[in-house]
């Protein structure tokens, strides 16, 4: 087997999605990625990122932030909640690499790993997502109302709804629910 083979025998069979992406455009995805999304194998080849994320919304507000990220620091990780073909949604945790900091949405190398099964996914808002998943980060009232560009008023409401839907009573106790991701 030559060496180009083994590459492509790699890149095919990793257990996790793999992905090359230009301008959030799908350049090339392995067999992995398309099957958590639902697809067949070339299915998702040429079309925007946009048709696996929840909303335009939670698209434009990821590629914003990732253009900060990624620009600063040239890889990106988080975990979000992403949509499959049927619509269903489900957590991923997703790990991100520029190739050029300069332009960090021209081409990236991307990572997903399907979370259904260790973490259910509740009926939360787009924004108890974002302030959830901030939380989970580490970050405060303020730092979040700055990032989401909301106020910190805003940013406890969403939280104390989230305490009432996990059944928690305090952050730290919160914040274990929305990182219970097994190691």
């Amino acid at each position: 087997m030559t060496a180009i083979d083994l590459n492509t025998e790699i890149f095919e069979n990793a257990p996790i999605g793999l992905l090359y992406s230009e301008d959030r455009v799908v350049r090339r995805g392995n067999r992995r990625f398309a099957a958590i999304f639902g697809y067949g194998p070339d299915e998702l080849d040429g079309q925007s990122l946009a048709m696996l994320y929840p909303s335009l919304d939670d698209f434009d507000h990821t590629g914003q932030h990732w253009i900060r990220e990624l620009g600063a620091h040239g890889i990106y990780s988080d975990e979000r909640i992403m949509r499959r073909k049927s619509g269903e949604l489900f957590w991923c945790r997703v790990r991100g690499q520029a190739l050029d900091s300069e332009q960090p949405l021209a081409r990236a190398v991307w990572s997903f790993a399907d979370l259904s099964s260790e973490r259910p996914v509740l009926a939360l808002s787009r924004r108890e997502r974002q302030v959830g998943m901030l939380l989970v980060e580490g970050l405060t009232a303020k730092e979040i109302a700055r990032r989401l560009d909301i106020s910190p008023r805003t940013v406890h409401v969403h939280k104390n709804r989230l305490m009432t839907r996990f059944g928690v009573r305090n952050s730290l106790e919160l914040v274990r629910c929305l990182a219970s991701v097994p190691h």
